[in-house]
């Protein structure tokens, strides 16, 4: 770790740590995110389990970890009415925001109209306790949008986590005030136009980092099990495509979470 790694201050707003790939080393895996310049860790759920497993770690690293509720949508059953109305319960002084929660029919259409409706019920959620939206969408953007315009002028922001797309899907979703883009490890690929769609669509006050750790580890490290520690190989990436100093884009990239979920100095 270099001293300008050690000397940075970054945000992790997307990371699954109370997934069981954590167990062993959860509490190492906290010190190097923190050794790295990681001072702030933001956890979804994805379901009523993970809700309340990430509230209590949360318990045990205040002002480090910072908690969401939400169903994430490939959790959405014919259950999801049940399930959200137990969920709801769980909002507490704590949750920055509702989330993991959005559309996803990259694998399947099965349950849409469920999608559609759990969706929306958590966009009220997140419009009745003006908190952010964590949001998660996958070949669904036009269905997204359409549920989201009808609330726009209420919705208190926001993140749409791991972008990947181009610059007119970008302007779409930077068109709801409040709102930014989540960039991960897909940046670093080889293959990605992020570098690109960035600089020519995305304001760098629209931007935070996220890793989606276990998944989606960036390069040099492709292919481990990610944690927010690796966070700085996204931030250096990101320094590059916008051609500023690493140090003045992990300060733009923390001030727009902190802005976004209102999260302490």
């Amino acid at each position: 770790m270099t001293d300008k790694q050690m000397n940075l201050q970054l945000i992790d707003t997307h990371i699954h740590l109370d997934g069981n790939e954590f167990d062993e080393d959860r509490e190492a895996t906290v010190q190097r995110a923190r050794e790295a310049g990681v001072r702030m860790m933001l956890l979804p759920a994805v379901d009523i389990e993970t809700s309340l497993h990430i509230r209590d770690l949360s318990r045990q690293y205040p002002g480090v970890l910072f908690p969401m509720v939400g169903l994430h949508p490939e959790e959405v059953g014919d259950d999801f009415r049940d399930v959200l109305a137990r969920m709801e319960g769980l909002f507490d002084g704590q949750t920055v925001a509702v989330g993991e929660v959005g559309l996803d029919f990259y694998w399947s259409r099965e349950y849409e109209q469920q999608q559609l409706e759990a969706f929306e019920i958590q966009v009220g959620w997140a419009v009745e306790r003006r908190l952010p939206l964590m949001i998660h969408c996958r070949k669904a953007q036009n269905e997204l949008v359409g549920i989201l315009r009808k609330y726009e002028s209420r919705l208190a922001g926001g993140v749409f986590h791991c972008f990947a797309g181009n610059a007119i899907e970008a302007a779409e979703l930077l068109s709801f005030d409040g709102f930014a883009l989540g960039i991960g490890g897909i940046l670093t690929f080889n293959k990605s136009k992020l570098p690109e769609v960035l600089p020519e669509a995305v304001p760098p006050h629209r931007v935070v980092l996220e890793t989606d750790a276990p998944y989606m580890a960036p390069v040099p490290v492709r292919g481990r099990r990610n944690e927010s520690a690796y966070l700085v190989h996204i931030v250096g990436k990101m320094a590059q495509a916008y051609g500023v100093p690493v140090e003045e884009m992990a300060r733009i990239t923390t001030e727009n979470t902190r802005r976004i979920f209102r999260l302490p100095s």
